[in-house]
């Protein structure tokens, strides 16, 4: 009888993968899965490898649940409602007929006609299919990015965000959440202007007192109207959503029935022409709003009496009065306003008009005799422009009328297919719109008279708006739908704009949005409501339909520049996960598309453009500096790494020129039992002498194997990750784990880095207990690595007394920086302080340069030389030479020796126990220590005036080679005979011991106080058995200084005096 035991989790297995939503992480029991022996081979992977049938159980299961946004027609507390409400609409309903209803709109009713007058029948037709290019191919893009995967509720923002990142979905997000709240301006606008102008003049409450005044007063009252209608319609909003949507197919009806009332009206023009007359003077154009009759003389009882346009044009209504001059030149005629498509009107429509604000609106072709001088023409019935019009105001003016193609994109979670009916959908919807701009600009050219188009507001047809002229069977067709559409689609804004705020914020991308996020108990987005209401009222304050249009132009045409940017960089990328259902794009469309669409902004308004990208790009450094991390493998990412391969190949040939090098450091840390860093100040060092620049890898070891080891390596690595985050410190973590650390940091100092971004410079700290032999970084796990670095010819810098040195908070007020040039390696010496200097800690710091003269050199030469190379390299420093004096080695340097002598054979020779040893070391330091303080007050003392002297003459080098060696011999022998085994010592050992002693003492009497001193570091011995003997050499060198880096360059030069 077999005994099924629990399954036991082998090292390294039941690492849960990445969330998927298709993937139940339900606690299952454990005995279902044994249950069936025929995938007993995998039990013990169930918990993180669920199996296929369990997966595509959820798959089938899973809903298009929103994310960041909650689509909500109303709030119901049971559940079956919401099973009920599955998506359910298809491509027409669910795409088509919204992208209709969002692109044709305000400007189509009120400004087309105008545009076709202003811009002529050719340009107007360069700028519609301008506009409507740039959409389709951001349609193209967009539907790309759209099949790409499920689409959740939140469109377009959802589709750039986690196609660019988080900082471009953010900046561009906001862009078009700005320009959806503008559009919803900029329609309430269009319903006052359709509401005052044509459909109840005496409406308004502000009236003008002269003719001048009556633009002033018209933006007066669209401010109080306009505030008042979004009042109310916020209010709607607010308190239903469901009604809006409900109404949306009404308001789309009334679009519908005024476009096919205008083409009706167009073939009606072709035999029946409607009498719609027009009143010139010469060849301008009259405002037919104070006078009916278009003549100067009427008859009246068997006679002419004057009519009311003569006292329009003269003093009094006396046939005999003082008259404008120009009225009593020129004659009046009466034109027809809409001849017919038959009329052969489109030729003289087919060039543009443009002129400056307050010009005459004048026909081309018709009598006039100018007069010498203008008296007045204020006050006058003349229709005048009211703003200066040019291509690319037209163009901005005009570029609103095509956006709204995102709407089905918009609501990608109603719908039954997104993925086949958001192309589909929204393509149909850009080709039926763009036909119908198109080939109403031909018909308006065709039908309607020139100087009637660029009568803006219809003051020649008596007030009356000029597309419902041409419109059949009743101009009220389209004053009527046109308002209730305009109404509809302001309503449609102020209902997207809060929830695509809401989106953005319920991200969590930018912090101090998050506050609206919040909403209702239904998740109705109050707070976004009220601030995209209050953003609303500043355009609404503007009261220009022509002024607002241009603003919300840029930030839509910023929107559709980065989703051709998405599309385009995800093609060129080509990752693995990039397979569009959607084939008919490629990266060259969408890359015409984000450049037409940057073309488009500067074309429309050059400023604007410019304001639009400067806070675009706030937001982005904002999110970029404050906002969450979010990995949504965006495209920038992969971007990123594709730049990053590619610049590693680049840089992969051969080392980097001496004017592009800078130490690229691998930081040598190391951890205790509890994988916590030792000490922590080295990675303050590191972001000081790195200010972020070049590259840092982060490395340590942990011994043992990584089996048993990989969650203490995890753990290690966090502790790491975090600490480099407090100190600032840019760069990479890289820890091994090995079967013994001199392995591992051997492995670190080969192989950290990738291709030519490795490291030059090895940093690591001085290991303080190196005298007791339990210490895991022993002496010759670090002489060992010093061999390494050598090797590998790298430069290294230990740090002596690390834990001394200062933290990134700290500031030095004053001090210097000391730096010992012995032997010359390449210039690091000279290069380390310059660049720690660049940080604020060190940066008031002074930079002193000592150098070692030897007794054949000439020390005034040196000093001069010195000075001039350092000048050649742009480092101002104070410079100082310093020459040591050749003197007998001294009896505590032979002291000194022997006990380091000792100590080494009694290491290597007896088979002491720990505890001994220990006891052994310390009583060697114990003497040593003791021994110092006798020899040197005995040795130093006498020898201090003797130490530097500033430049060697003959007679001096004569007397002192004549003083040091005269007593030599007798000096030798009398150390000797006080003790007989100093003879015995290694002489090599003498004579470095010497030199440690006499350096240290010159290096203390000059840097003792010195905030950091750097010296050069001198190499191991190659014979490995002095290796313990090479770390006393290091002590006694260093022995009394604060803070030390020893440094040790790679051999090759790091500076240059070369531009």
């Amino acid at each position: 009888m077999w005994v099924l035991e629990p399954p036991v989790r082998s090292p390294g297995d039941g690492n849960p993968r990445e969330n998927s939503p298709f993937i139940s992480h339900t606690d299952v029991d454990q005995e279902s899965f044994l249950e069936g022996k025929n995938m007993a081979l995998f039990e013990e992977e169930m918990d993180s490898n669920p199996m296929v049938s369990s997966l595509l159980n959820n798959l089938a299961n899973y809903t298009n649940l929103s994310q960041g946004v909650v689509e909500h027609e109303e709030h119901e507390e049971d559940s079956k409602r919401r099973e009920v409400k599955s998506p359910r609409m298809g491509t027409f309903i669910g795409v088509y007929l919204p992208c209709l209803q969002n692109i044709l709109g305000v400007i189509l009713f009120l400004r087309l006609t105008w545009i076709v007058g202003t811009a002529g029948v050719l340009e107007s037709f360069l700028i519609v299919s301008m506009c409507c290019t740039c959409t389709m191919l951001t349609a193209i893009s967009m539907s790309a990015i759209a099949t790409n995967g499920v689409v959740p509720a939140g469109g377009s923002y959802y589709m750039i965000s986690r196609s660019l990142g988080p900082e471009f979905g953010g900046a561009v997000g906001l862009c078009f959440y700005l320009g959806t709240t503008f559009a919803g301006a900029m329609y309430i606008l269009g319903t006052i202007e359709i509401f005052l102008t044509y459909i109840s003049p005496s409406a308004a409450i502000i009236q003008a007192e002269t003719a001048e005044g009556e633009a002033a007063a018209m933006l007066h009252n669209m401010r109080v109207y306009g505030t008042c209608t979004l009042a109310l319609m916020a209010t709607v909003v607010f308190v239903g959503v469901k009604y809006v949507n409900k109404l949306a197919l009404v308001f789309l009806a009334c679009v519908v029935l005024s476009i096919l009332a205008i083409y009706a009206g167009v073939i009606k023009t072709a035999f029946d022409p409607p009498d719609i007359p027009v009143c010139l003077l010469g060849n301008r154009t009259l405002s037919r709003r104070g006078f009916d009759v278009c003549a100067k003389f009427h008859a009246a009882n068997n006679g002419t009496v004057p009519t009311a346009l003569w006292g329009l044009f003269c003093n009094t209504s006396m046939p005999n009065a003082t008259c404008d001059e120009y009225f009593t030149q020129n004659n009046l005629t009466e034109i027809q306003g809409i001849p017919g498509v038959a009329s052969g009107v489109l030729l003289d429509n087919l060039w543009s008009t443009y002129a400056d604000k307050g010009a005459l609106v004048e026909r081309k072709g018709s009598l006039s005799v100018s007069v010498p001088e203008e008296s007045r023409t204020s006050g006058l019935p003349y229709v005048l422009t009211d703003i200066m019009t040019y291509f690319t105001v037209l163009v901005g003016i005009y570029f609103p009328s095509v956006t709204g193609i995102m709407a089905g994109s918009n609501r990608s979670g109603d719908l039954r297919d997104a993925q086949k009916s958001i192309p589909t959908g929204t393509i149909l919807a850009i080709v039926t719109t763009s036909f119908i701009y198109l080939s109403c600009i031909v018909l308006f050219g065709a039908c309607i008279e020139g100087v009637v188009l660029r009568d803006k507001f219809g003051e020649a047809l008596q007030g009356k708006l000029v597309i419902g002229m041409l419109a059949w069977p009743s101009p009220w067709v389209i004053v009527i739908g046109s308002f209730f559409s305009t109404c509809g689609a302001g309503l449609q804004s102020l209902t997207g704009a809060p929830r695509l705020l809401q989106a953005i914020a319920r991200d969590g991308i930018i912090p101090f949005l998050q506050v609206f996020g919040h909403g209702k108990a239904n998740g109705e987005p109050t707070w976004a409501l009220l601030l995209t209401a209050l953003i609303c009222e500043t355009g609404i304050l503007i009261a220009s339909l022509d002024s607002v249009a241009p603003i919300l132009s840029m930030f839509f045409l910023m929107c559709y520049m980065f989703v051709n940017l998405a599309c385009a960089v995800q093609t060129l990328l080509r990752t693995p996960n990039w397979r569009p259902r959607f084939r008919y794009y490629h990266w060259a469309l969408s890359f015409l598309g984000m450049s037409l669409c940057l073309a488009l902004m500067f074309i429309c308004s050059w400023y604007y453009a410019l304001i639009a990208m400067l806070i675009a790009g706030c937001i982005y450094k904002y999110i970029e500096y404050r906002g969450a991390e979010k990995e949504w493998g965006d495209g920038i990412r992969g971007l990123s790494l594709n730049a990053a391969h590619y610049a590693l190949l680049r840089v992969e040939h051969g080392p980097p020129h001496t004017k592009n090098w800078r130490p690229q450091v691998l930081v040598m840390l190391s951890l205790d039992e509890e994988q916590r860093v030792k000490h922590p100040r080295l990675l303050s060092l590191t972001a000081q002498l790195k200010a972020g620049k070049g590259l840092t890898i982060v490395g340590s070891v942990l011994e043992g194997t990584y089996l048993d080891k990989h969650v203490e390596a995890q753990r290690a690595e966090e502790n790491i990750r975090s600490l480099m985050g407090v100190e600032k410190t840019k760069g990479f973590c890289q820890l091994v784990v090995s079967s013994n650390l001199r392995d591992g940091m051997s492995h670190l100092i080969q192989s950290a880095g990738l291709g030519g971004m490795k490291h030059n410079t090895v940093l690591m700290a001085w290991p303080e207990s190196w005298k007791q032999e339990d210490n895991t970084f022993s002496w010759k796990n670090f002489v060992e690595t010093v061999r390494d670095t050598t090797a590998a010819q790298q430069a290294l810098l230990v740090a002596k007394n690390v834990d001394l040195f200062p933290q990134n908070q700290e500031r030095f007020s004053d001090g210097d920086i000391d730096v010992w040039w012995v032997v010359h390696d390449g210039g690091l010496l000279m290069l380390l302080p310059f660049l720690l200097r660049q940080h604020k800690v060190w940066r008031k710091c002074r930079m002193r340069i000592f150098t070692v003269a030897q007794v054949d050199d000439n020390s005034i030469q040196m000093k001069k030389d010195l000075q001039v190379f350092l000048y050649h390299l742009r480092i101002s420093a104070e410079v100082e030479v310093v020459e040591m004096v050749e003197s007998d080695i001294s009896a505590f340097t032979y002291e000194k020796t022997l006990l380091m002598e000792q100590r080494s054979q009694m290491l290597k020779q007896m088979q002491l126990s720990k505890t001994e040893q220990e006891r052994e070391a310390q009583l060697i330091h114990d003497r040593n220590t003791a021994s110092h303080s006798v020899v040197v007050t005995r040795t130093q003392a006498p020898s201090t005036p003797d130490k530097v002297q500033m430049t060697w003459t003959k007679e001096k080098l004569i007397a002192e080679k004549y003083k040091n060696k005269e007593p030599g011999v007798s000096g030798f022998k009398d150390l000797f005979s006080l003790k007989p085994e100093w003879g015995s010592l290694n002489q090599s050992n003498v004579r470095r011991m010497h030199t440690a002693v006499k350096l240290n003492g010159v290096v203390l009497s000059r840097s003792r106080g010195a905030q950091l001193v750097l010296l050069n570091m001198p190499g191991p011995p190659r014979n490995r058995q002095g290796d313990e003997n090479y770390m006393e050499f290091l002590e006694v060198l260093t022995e009394g200084l604060d803070r030390v880096l020893l440094v040790r360059g790679s051999g090759r030069e790091v500076v240059t005096i070369y531009s």
